[in-house]
């Protein structure tokens, strides 16, 4: 874990794309990025099933062992999580793993992270609450949760949804640990949450939901006879057997 855990920065956060399948993978590290995550919404998509129902396990443990042959640090997203699939990650290479609490009962959330911790002392945790997910966000009851979280020996926290300045500034006060935020394309740069003390901004669903509108985009582009981006990755980029690697310039 000390690798992962020395990207998490104060003034030089970790910026970390959450990807969903090899390629999505391979193209992000052949860019320099040093540490992925997996979304697990993009795991769900992609197999058709639902996000936040505990229903992608054995696909997301899947994944997990198809990516450790990378040479990147990955965390991956369990959604609420067990303490037998935190270990089970760990075992397929992950160094790191994101727990969410779906606004359960803190003190349970806690007792995971304990757990989780005690099992698998060398992992990542990353616990998240979901104050601000989806919901008119509780201040006071995000940081109440946060540090009872870090007490309960979480190396990061995580606070999706927090948008205002101020707010994540409180955050980043309330506690020692590592403070992630989600990165929201409309509210954040990556030089303004670095100035506030974040030391790790996630992307998501972002990618993956971008990457949906470029496939529509693009094929009512031929559809409709408007002009496709030109600088795609060529089939031998793509190809795992090609024995070509992506070219840096990629995006």
């Amino acid at each position: 874990m000390s690798g992962f855990a020395a990207l998490h920065r104060t003034g030089e956060p970790l910026v970390l794309p959450n990807v969903w399948d090899v390629a999505s993978a391979r193209f992000l590290v052949e860019v320099g990025f040093a540490a992925l995550g997996t979304t697990s919404l993009g795991v769900a998509a992609t197999n058709g099933l639902p996000d936040g129902a505990g229903a992608t396990g054995a696909e997301t443990l899947t994944l997990v062992r198809r990516l450790a042959a990378l040479p990147v640090h990955l965390t991956v997203d369990i959604e609420t999580g067990s303490v037998a699939t935190a270990v089970a990650v760990a075992e397929a290479g992950a160094v790191g793993v994101n727990m969410e609490d779906a606004m359960g009962p803190a003190a349970e959330h806690a007792a995971l992270v304990r757990s989780v911790k005690r099992e698998a002392p060398g992992l990542f945790v990353n616990a998240r609450t979901d104050t601000h997910w989806q919901r008119n966000g509780d201040l006071t009851e995000a940081v109440s949760r946060i540090r009872r979280y870090a007490d309960a020996g979480a190396d990061g926290v995580f606070v999706p949804g927090l948008a205002e300045p101020a707010d994540i500034a409180a955050v980043v006060a309330a506690v020692d640990v590592p403070v992630n935020i989600l990165f929201l394309p409309d509210r954040h740069t990556v030089a303004a949450l670095a100035e506030l003390g974040v030391r790790r901004i996630s992307t998501g669903s972002l990618l993956l939901r971008a990457a949906l509108a470029a496939v529509v985009d693009t094929a009512t582009a031929v559809r409709d006879g408007r002009t496709v981006r030109p600088d795609l990755p060529a089939y031998a980029r793509v190809n795992v057997g090609s024995g070509e690697r992506v070219a840096p310039d990629v995006r």
